[in-house]
């Protein structure tokens, strides 16, 4: 009966000194999170949301495009390209609004020569645009509030001409999945102007309705200068 006790007893005080190491580490862990820059936390995030192969290459193009030696900035050749695809996280307010930006921004809107459309990595089928996103589209005459969210497959990516990721994440993880695509997807960050020399366009998601807007202007700039491109090169 006391070894019993004294069994039970240990178990609760190994409980408890687990319970508070557990304690000690979720604390551990807010500290560090609070202390670093809101860039630094961002990029663990993406990190983490590859996978084992997807993080290496990651890590990899992020190094090389830090010392300049990967460079991001190529355009496709747009010569005989009909159908454009763009690719973000989960098709809810990057791609969609540069689908309707593009249908709008052709040299002939509404032209049957091309086909453009948008999906998501990660989307989850039939999902409404991001209340930002429809906010900060109506503000530029465009409405997204039938939009609804579509997942990429393997069709699409086969029937694209050229895909346009919108940051590094989507760039490694289409050319994880689909080995095929790898000669026609490029970053729509390339066709930024000199006020915007960056070649990722950040998701706003977890950002604010604000910097959805801004967002939503450097997309203006990029894909109207895709679509200048295709309608010198593209008929």
């Amino acid at each position: 009966m006391t070894n019993e006790i004294l069994l039970r007893g240990n178990t609760t005080t190994v409980k408890s000194a687990s319970a508070k190491e557990s304690s000690l580490s979720a604390r551990l862990r807010a500290v560090a999170k609070s202390s670093l820059p809101p860039a630094v936390l961002k990029e663990l995030q993406r990190y983490r949301a590859l996978n084992g192969s997807e993080r290496l290459t990651y890590a990899k193009l992020r190094m090389l495009s830090g010392m300049g030696v990967a460079s991001f900035q190529r355009r496709p050749d747009t010569r005989g390209v009909r159908t454009i695809l763009f690719v973000c996280f989960g098709n809810i307010m990057r791609s969609p609004m540069c689908e309707a930006l593009l249908k709008r921004m052709l040299p002939e809107p509404g032209d049957r020569r091309f086909v453009v459309t948008s999906a998501g990595l990660h989307a989850v089928p039939g999902r409404e645009a991001h209340p930002w996103a429809i906010a900060a589209a109506r503000n530029l005459g465009i409405s997204l509030e039938d939009h609804r969210a579509r997942l990429l497959n393997t069709e699409m990516v086969d029937s694209a001409d050229v895909i346009f990721a919108m940051d590094y994440s989507n760039f490694v993880q289409i050319l994880s999945r689909w080995k095929s695509a790898g000669q026609k997807v490029f970053m729509l960050g390339a066709y930024s102007s000199n006020k915007y020399p960056e070649t990722e366009i950040p998701d706003p998601y977890h950002g604010s309705a604000l910097e959805t807007v801004e967002c939503y202007k450097v997309l203006g700039a990029c894909v109207h200068n895709l679509a200048q491109d295709l309608g010198q090169r593209g008929a």
